[in-house]
Protein backbone atom coordinates (compact mmCIF):
# COMPACT_ATOMS: atom_id res chain seq x y z
CA UNK A 1 0.00 0.00 0.00
CA UNK A 2 1.28 3.43 -0.80
CA UNK A 3 1.77 6.14 1.77
CA UNK A 4 -0.71 8.47 0.06
CA UNK A 5 -4.13 9.53 1.26
CA UNK A 6 -6.87 6.99 1.79
CA UNK A 7 -10.03 7.15 -0.28
CA UNK A 8 -12.42 7.48 2.75
CA UNK A 9 -13.13 6.40 6.32
CA UNK A 10 -12.20 2.83 7.23
CA UNK A 11 -15.72 1.96 8.47
CA UNK A 12 -17.53 3.85 5.72
CA UNK A 13 -19.80 6.84 5.64
CA UNK A 14 -23.57 7.12 6.33
CA UNK A 15 -24.14 7.11 2.57
CA UNK A 16 -22.65 3.59 2.46
CA UNK A 17 -25.64 2.31 4.53
CA UNK A 18 -28.83 3.51 2.81
CA UNK A 19 -31.08 0.90 4.51
CA UNK A 20 -30.79 2.66 7.90
CA UNK A 21 -33.78 4.75 8.95
CA UNK A 22 -33.21 8.44 9.60
CA UNK A 23 -31.17 8.97 12.79
CA UNK A 24 -33.52 11.60 14.24
CA UNK A 25 -36.58 9.34 14.55
CA UNK A 26 -34.70 6.32 15.90
CA UNK A 27 -32.83 8.43 18.40
CA UNK A 28 -36.12 9.87 19.69
CA UNK A 29 -37.67 6.39 20.04
CA UNK A 30 -34.58 5.09 21.86
CA UNK A 31 -34.58 8.02 24.30
CA UNK A 32 -38.34 7.62 24.87
CA UNK A 33 -37.92 3.91 25.70
CA UNK A 34 -34.99 4.61 28.02
CA UNK A 35 -36.95 7.39 29.72
CA UNK A 36 -40.00 5.17 30.19
CA UNK A 37 -37.93 2.36 31.69
CA UNK A 38 -36.19 4.81 34.02
CA UNK A 39 -39.54 6.23 35.16
CA UNK A 40 -40.90 2.73 35.85
CA UNK A 41 -37.80 1.77 37.85
CA UNK A 42 -37.87 5.03 39.82
CA UNK A 43 -41.55 4.51 40.61
CA UNK A 44 -40.89 0.94 41.75
CA UNK A 45 -37.99 2.06 43.93
CA UNK A 46 -40.17 4.80 45.43
CA UNK A 47 -42.85 2.23 46.26
CA UNK A 48 -40.27 -0.04 47.94
CA UNK A 49 -38.91 2.84 50.03
CA UNK A 50 -42.38 3.96 51.13
CA UNK A 51 -43.54 0.48 52.09
CA UNK A 52 -40.29 -0.38 53.88
CA UNK A 53 -40.92 2.38 56.40
CA UNK A 54 -43.76 0.31 57.81
CA UNK A 55 -46.70 2.11 59.35
CA UNK A 56 -45.64 5.75 59.84
CA UNK A 57 -48.81 6.57 61.79
CA UNK A 58 -47.82 4.49 64.83
CA UNK A 59 -44.47 4.42 66.62
CA UNK A 60 -43.16 2.78 69.79
CA UNK A 61 -40.31 4.15 71.90
CA UNK A 62 -38.63 1.82 74.40
CA UNK A 63 -37.89 3.57 77.69
CA UNK A 64 -36.32 0.70 79.65
CA UNK A 65 -35.97 -3.06 79.63
CA UNK A 66 -34.74 -5.60 82.17
CA UNK A 67 -33.61 -9.04 81.04
CA UNK A 68 -32.20 -10.12 84.40
CA UNK A 69 -34.60 -12.97 85.15
CA UNK A 70 -34.02 -16.40 83.60
CA UNK A 71 -37.67 -17.01 82.70
CA UNK A 72 -38.97 -13.53 81.82
CA UNK A 73 -38.01 -10.05 80.66
CA UNK A 74 -39.61 -6.70 81.42
CA UNK A 75 -40.03 -3.72 79.11
CA UNK A 76 -41.43 -0.21 79.47
CA UNK A 77 -42.40 1.60 76.27
CA UNK A 78 -44.61 4.37 74.92
CA UNK A 79 -46.81 3.99 71.83
CA UNK A 80 -47.60 7.09 69.74
CA UNK A 81 -50.65 6.68 67.48
CA UNK A 82 -53.83 8.46 66.33
CA UNK A 83 -56.13 8.78 69.35
CA UNK A 84 -59.15 7.36 67.54
CA UNK A 85 -57.44 4.14 66.40
CA UNK A 86 -56.51 0.87 68.10
CA UNK A 87 -53.07 -0.68 67.54
CA UNK A 88 -51.30 -3.98 68.16
CA UNK A 89 -47.63 -4.20 69.08
CA UNK A 90 -45.36 -7.23 69.22
CA UNK A 91 -42.77 -7.25 72.02
CA UNK A 92 -39.83 -9.57 71.37
CA UNK A 93 -37.14 -10.92 73.71
CA UNK A 94 -33.87 -12.22 72.24
CA UNK A 95 -30.78 -13.96 73.59
CA UNK A 96 -27.07 -13.33 72.99
CA UNK A 97 -27.26 -14.99 69.55
CA UNK A 98 -30.26 -12.83 68.54
CA UNK A 99 -32.52 -15.87 68.75
CA UNK A 100 -36.08 -15.15 69.80
CA UNK A 101 -36.76 -16.56 73.27
CA UNK A 102 -40.14 -14.92 73.91
CA UNK A 103 -42.85 -12.75 72.38
CA UNK A 104 -46.00 -11.07 73.51
CA UNK A 105 -48.66 -9.19 71.58
CA UNK A 106 -49.98 -6.03 73.22
CA UNK A 107 -53.27 -4.39 72.23
CA UNK A 108 -53.23 -0.59 72.48
CA UNK A 109 -56.80 0.66 72.90
CA UNK A 110 -58.26 3.67 71.09
CA UNK A 111 -58.86 6.82 73.10
CA UNK A 112 -55.36 8.21 73.70
CA UNK A 113 -52.61 9.30 71.34
CA UNK A 114 -49.76 8.32 73.70
CA UNK A 115 -50.02 5.22 75.86
CA UNK A 116 -47.32 3.90 78.23
CA UNK A 117 -46.89 0.22 78.96
CA UNK A 118 -44.88 -1.78 81.49
CA UNK A 119 -45.06 -5.39 80.35
CA UNK A 120 -43.41 -8.71 81.16
CA UNK A 121 -42.59 -11.32 78.50
CA UNK A 122 -42.19 -14.99 79.44
CA UNK A 123 -39.00 -16.45 77.96
CA UNK A 124 -37.82 -19.98 77.19
CA UNK A 125 -34.20 -19.06 77.99
CA UNK A 126 -32.21 -16.15 79.39
CA UNK A 127 -32.93 -13.02 77.34
CA UNK A 128 -30.34 -10.31 76.81
CA UNK A 129 -32.53 -7.70 75.11
CA UNK A 130 -36.19 -6.81 74.72
CA UNK A 131 -37.62 -4.56 72.00
CA UNK A 132 -40.86 -3.66 70.27
CA UNK A 133 -40.70 -5.53 66.96
CA UNK A 134 -43.58 -3.58 65.37
CA UNK A 135 -46.79 -1.68 66.04
CA UNK A 136 -49.63 -1.63 63.49
CA UNK A 137 -52.97 0.11 63.47
CA UNK A 138 -55.96 -2.22 63.58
Amino acid sequence: MSSGTRPGPVLGTPADFPERPPAGRMRFVAYAVIGLLTAIMAGGWGYVVLTARGNPEVRADVLTFDAGAADSAAITFVVHKPADREARCLVRAIDTHHVEVGTREITVPAGQAEVSFAERVRTSAQATAVHVQYCNLV
